[in-house]
């Protein structure tokens, strides 16, 4: 297999593996604290390397696992006091720990291979070299493996526990009574986090792992209202991210990781602006629509209330019916003609009269208002 080839394969099985708790991370609107356990994790590797004294140990893993969930804790810790907002909360805790590490590298470990630099950015291009021998014989990149341990184990917690997750995402009251913790689940979620995490550090860095956990669901969020399809969308979107930013940095010569984090951003961009059901241009065309809907039902209305008394003349004609409703001319004359193609209206003598249709739509409309109140 080319290494090429096994950029690929790792780009989009950290692409899926991160989306999955990813879509329940933005679920529970808590995107930015991905963002904190990605940097904060690092202390639990430094922590973890003075324990142990080697960087391929698992209790690396272990220990960053562990100070993702206490970055949880000491945010919900703060954030429960009502004195900080979250967002405040994870702005003092995340550059805390973080900053910690930092320190201690460059105190204690100046000479040993944690490089900052590496964990924050990556670089695909050299996990290749990184090699997975069994009994002497060349199986592949380790990331293909270190990594696909992690989708399995992150699709499994989906799988076995989607029941939980959704109802403690959507109703942790409901969660409660049906007899499970919500805290648990919570927690054990964000263990998740913290393990792709650190499992996707030496391959991709922070950023992309940011860029795959969030990017991605919140891409697929704009498409679905369907939790599974939003799970299913989110890995697949994600692993089409990864193959495309790895054909712009080929094509560009420029950072793997960097152009996979710039195509997750430019196909949240068109999603954001076409997509069909939540799209900019969809929101636009539909309150567009909406306006012009209830400048009719408006026209109609008034119309109605004057309609056969004296002052019809005036306050329904077409040359002055503009001065009662302050609308613009080049306004009244596009909801004129909407109603005129739709049979609500017609005029007669420069009178704008209801039809019969008409009529009857807008005392229907006027009911409905109403029967609100």
């Amino acid at each position: 297999m080319s290494p090429q080839m096994e950029i690929q394969i790792i780009a989009v099985i950290v692409a899926v593996a991160c989306s999955l708790p990813g879509v329940f991370l933005v679920l529970r609107k808590m995107s930015m604290m991905s963002d904190a356990i990605t940097h904060t994790i690092l202390l639990g590797i430094v922590i973890g390397f003075f324990m142990v004294n080697s960087l391929t140990s698992p209790f690396l893993i272990v220990g960053a696992a562990l100070m993702g969930v206490i970055t949880v804790f000491l945010t919900e810790m703060l954030n429960n006091t009502k004195l900080v907002s979250e967002d405040s909360a994870i702005g003092i805790v995340f550059p805390l720990l973080f900053s910690i590490a930092i320190v201690i590298i460059s105190k204690y470990a100046s000479s040993v291979h944690l490089d900052t630099d590496s964990v924050l950015l990556g670089e695909l291009a050299f996990a290749p070299f990184n090699r997975m021998k069994v009994f002497g014989i060349d199986i592949g990149a380790k990331a293909i493996y270190s990594m696909g341990g992690i989708l399995i184990i992150n699709l499994l917690f989906v799988i076995i526990f989607f029941k939980e997750l959704k109802i403690a995402t959507f109703d942790p009251a409901l969660a409660t009574v049906l007899g499970f913790s919500p805290a648990l689940i919570h927690y054990s979620l964000m263990t998740i986090v913290s393990i792709t995490a650190v499992g996707a550090f030496e391959s991709v860095g922070s950023i992309l792992v940011i860029a795959f956990m969030i990017g991605s669901p919140v891409t697929a969020y704009l498409i679905t209202d369907n939790l599974k399809s939003m799970i299913i969308l989110s890995g697949l979107i994600g692993g089409l991210n990864g193959i495309l930013g790895y054909q712009l940095a080929s094509f560009l010569d420029v950072s793997i990781a960097g152009s996979m984090a710039v195509m997750t951003g430019v196909v949240f961009l068109l999603v954001f602006i076409f997509s069909p059901s939540r799209g900019l241009l969809t929101i636009v065309s539909r309150r567009k629509r909406q306006k012009i809907e209830f400048a009719g039902k408006s026209l109609m209305f008034h119309i109605y209330n004057h309609e056969g008394k004296e002052e019809e003349a005036l306050e329904s004609g077409i040359y002055t019916i503009k001065e009662h409703l302050q609308w613009n001319e080049k306004f009244l004359k596009l909801i004129i003609k909407e109603l005129k193609d739709k049979e609500k209206i017609y005029i007669k003598d420069d009178i704008i009269k209801l039809t019969e249709s008409g009529r009857e739509y807008a005392i229907k409309s006027y009911e409905e208002i109403v029967s609100g109140f």
